[in-house]
């Protein structure tokens, strides 16, 4: 199981904030791995140079758009395909680095209510 069940107790700080830092290396590699992809495919497509790849890629990943408009069909649909695959890819990070934090305060409200409901 990847998180501690209702019937466990509460990770302490320092086991939560190893938990943080396995998902966010988690999220790191799928940040680098796309940006790796953005900077092949603009480099293929583009004939971008590798820091003018890297620029586009990082900037689509960020939510901001290209730099450089693509000028060949094939840079054209390679961009339109990977703007859309970037914004699954912040999605899915942002999914991996917050459900820790989430799972920690869902975890804490159900162990305070039922210590809430042991007492009646």
């Amino acid at each position: 199981m990847l998180y501690e069940s209702k019937k466990h107790a509460l990770l302490t700080r320092r086991r939560f904030v190893d938990r943080l830092a396995k998902h966010a290396v988690v999220a790191a590699i799928i940040v680098v791995a796309s940006l790796a992809i953005g900077i092949a495919g603009y480099m293929e497509f583009e004939h971008l140079s590798l820091l003018d790849a890297l620029l586009n890629s990082a900037m689509l990943l960020g939510g901001m758009g290209p730099v450089d408009l693509p000028r060949t069909t094939g840079g054209k649909l390679f961009a339109s395909c990977y703007a859309l695959y970037a914004g699954f890819v912040i999605l899915a990070v942002v999914g991996i680095v917050l459900a820790p934090v989430a799972h920690r305060i869902l975890h804490r409200f159900h162990l305070a209510d039922e210590e809430g409901t042991r007492g009646k």
